[in-house]
Order: C-alpha cells, then sequence, then structure tokens
C-alpha cells in the first residue's frame, strides 16, 4: 500500500525515490578519510604555482630585479605577469565548471565544451563578426560568440535527446562530429576570404599576449563561475533527468537554459580572450567526481580550484619544456586531456554513460 511518496514495507515507510544515483553519475570514490587529502594538497600549490608563475619567463623578474634602477622587471610584473597569473586562474576555473555543467546537461562523463561543439561555434562567431563587423568592441564579439556558442550547444543537446539508445561513446562521438562540421565551414569561409591565419589564433589557446588591459573580460566567467555555484543543486538535480526534475517541483527547461548560458558565455570569453583550451572540462570535473561525487554543492568550488591550479602549472611546463620559447598551453593541455581520455575509455571498472 503506497502512501504519497512512500510505501509501507513490513511496517516502515521507505522512500518511492531510488537510494542511489543513476548508473551515469555513479564513480568510483575513495573512502571519506583520505579522498580529499590530494585535493587539499593541490589547493595549496597554487599559492606557490602562481608566485612561480610570476617569476618564470624570457624577461629576467626576480626579487634583486625587481627595484632596479631602471624599472623594467617591474614594469614586466605589472604589466605582463600578474594579469598572466590572473588570467590563468580566472580561464582555468571557468573552463572547469563549464565542462562540469555539460556533463550534468549531457549525463554524461565524455563531454564538454571541446567535445560538444561548443568552442567551435563560438569560433564561428568570431569568424563572422571578422568578416561582417571587424571594428566591434571586445565585449559585442564575446557577446556574438557566446549566441553562437548557445546555438551549436543546444543543437548538440537536442540530437543527442533523439537518439534512442545512448551508449557512453556515441554522445561524445556526436559531439566530436558536430564540432567538426561547425570547424569545417570555419575553415571554409576562412580560407575564402583570406583568414586562415587569424582563426588559427582563436583556436589555439595561448596566454602570452595577455596583458593589462587585455584580460578583464575574464572576470564574467567568474561572475558566472559564482552564479553556477548558487545553482549548484538545481544542476545537480538536472542530472538526474527530466522526470525526475520535474517530480520534484523544478523547471528542467529553466535549468538546462540557465546551464547552457553559463557555459556558453564562459566559452566565448575564455575564446575572445586567450584561444580554445582543449579537455580541461574533461579532466577536473572527472577527477574530482571520483573523489568526491556528484554534488555539485560540494564538489564544484574543488572543480573550480584544480581548474585553475592545473592551468597554472601546464602553463608553467610550456614556458620551460623548450626555454626560452614557449608551447602554447592549448598544445599542453591537449596531451594531456587526450591521455587521460584514453584513460576514461579504457579502464576497466569505468561506469559512465
Amino acid at each position: 500500500m503506497k502512501i504519497g511518496l512512500f510505501a509501507l514495507q513490513r511496517g516502515k515507510a521507505v522512500s518511492a525515490f531510488p537510494s542511489s544515483l543513476p548508473h551515469w553519475i555513479a564513480m568510483p570514490r575513495a573512502s571519506k578519510d583520505w579522498s580529499q587529502a590530494p585535493l587539499v594538497l593541490c589547493a595549496l600549490s597554487i599559492p606557490l604555482l602562481s608566485v612561480a608563475s610570476l617569476f618564470v619567463g624570457v624577461s629576467d623578474v626576480s626579487f634583486s630585479t625587481l627595484f632596479g634602477s631602471d624599472g623594467r622587471a617591474l614594469q614586466v610584473l605589472l604589466i605582463s605577469r600578474i594579469p598572466r597569473t590572473i588570467a590563468l586562474v580566472l580561464a582555468g576555473a571557468g573552463m572547469a565548471v563549464a565542462g562540469t555543467i555539460m556533463q550534468m546537461l549531457a549525463r554524461n562523463r565524455f563531454v564538454e565544451p571541446s567535445t560538444a561543439g561548443t568552442v567551435e561555434s563560438a569560433t564561428l562567431g568570431i569568424l563572422t563578426v571578422m568578416l561582417f563587423a571587424p571594428g566591434l568592441p571586445v565585449i559585442a564579439k564575446a557577446a556574438v560568440a557566446a549566441t553562437f556558442a548557445m546555438a551549436g550547444t543546444s543543437l548538440f543537446l537536442a540530437i543527442i535527446r533523439r537518439i534512442p539508445l545512448r551508449s557512453i561513446l556515441l554522445v561524445p562521438l556526436v559531439g566530436i562530429m558536430l564540432g567538426g562540421v561547425i570547424n569545417a565551414v570555419s575553415t571554409f569561409f576562412a580560407y575564402r576570404f583570406d583568414m586562415l591565419q587569424s582563426l588559427g589564433a582563436w583556436t589555439s589557446g595561448d596566454f602570452s599576449g595577455v596583458l593589462r588591459g587585455r584580460y578583464e573580460l575574464l572576470w564574467i566567467s567568474f561572475a558566472l563561475t559564482v552564479v553556477a555555484y548558487m545553482a549548484a543543486r538545481r544542476f545537480t538535480v538536472a542530472g538526474m533527468g527530466d522526470d525526475f526534475t520535474t517530480n520534484i517541483g523544478l523547471n528542467y527547461r529553466r535549468i538546462v537554459a540557465l546551464g547552457l548560458a553559463i557555459v556558453s558565455m564562459v566559452t566565448a570569453v575564455v575564446v575572445v580572450t586567450v584561444g580554445m583550451i582543449p579537455f580541461l572540462g574533461l579532466i577536473i570535473p572527472n577527477v574530482v567526481s571520483m573523489m568526491l561525487g556528484d554534488n555539485l554543492k560540494r564538489s564544484l568550488p574543488w572543480v573550480a580550484t584544480l581548474g585553475a591550479g592545473f592551468v597554472l602549472a601546464c602553463d608553467i611546463v610550456g614556458r620551460l619544456i623548450l626555454y626560452p620559447y614557449e608551447v602554447p598551453i592549448g598544445t599542453v593541455v591537449g596531451v594531456v586531456g587526450s591521455v587521460f581520455f584514453l584513460y576514461l575509455l579504457l579502464r576497466k571498472n569505468a561506469r559512465v554513460a
């Protein structure tokens, strides 16, 4: 005999809701005693990485040269190194959070902005602005890129909802194919109007050109990250599906629309400012989920923190590996991300879907 949302079983009230999360969300977790220890260590390393980022580079910036007679080292620190470090933190945190939201909305662990056509759509939007209104201010370019990114992401979600039997590999495959089609369109028009070199600048993540006055747009991604945290519980519920979300009195479509807006705007701002950073939204959310589970109210601050630290570390590696030359951070993150992507695909106890 059922009473409301509960059922009587041998004289006890038992909840009608499942006691565990859906199988696509279930992830192996470490015990509570030590699961957060690696995350805490990574968080504590971020100040050290930030300080190292200030003093690593071709220009000689050190404590002994900061207050020299010519003041050149101090200018480099204020104009280039500090803005670059701040940009790394903001971009890393924003893209990691965007990847987490994407995985919740698509209900698949292999989805993130660079595997769902979001980045390619933003790039197409930037190319459209360069062709028809090259004189627009940066904020307007970001708005157009965000509009294209939202349209591309909405198309991706609409396609996967119409696939009757979704496997863990089919969803990201659809996203990669969609991104490939959009990228082919962008490349065709860029080639047609002799803008391939300009297009390449947007598709390769690089922080070497970040200077004071050229990164402030990334503060928008920080504000959107805060909004995402405020709506974290709703995104967690949306990850349970349309029916579950509606049954507990929430508007599933509004939650999805909010998530799409956050993902699209963060992606557009990052692409406009520093270019594409692939796989960042894939690596960090999966690592945090393995340790803390999928309650975004609990895990989202760690996702943002580890995203910032990971980007800082990759940028420092890119500056040192071929010193005095720099390897773009998009290349470094792409190598690490592709290896991690293969690990997720091939590990024997994978339980994502």
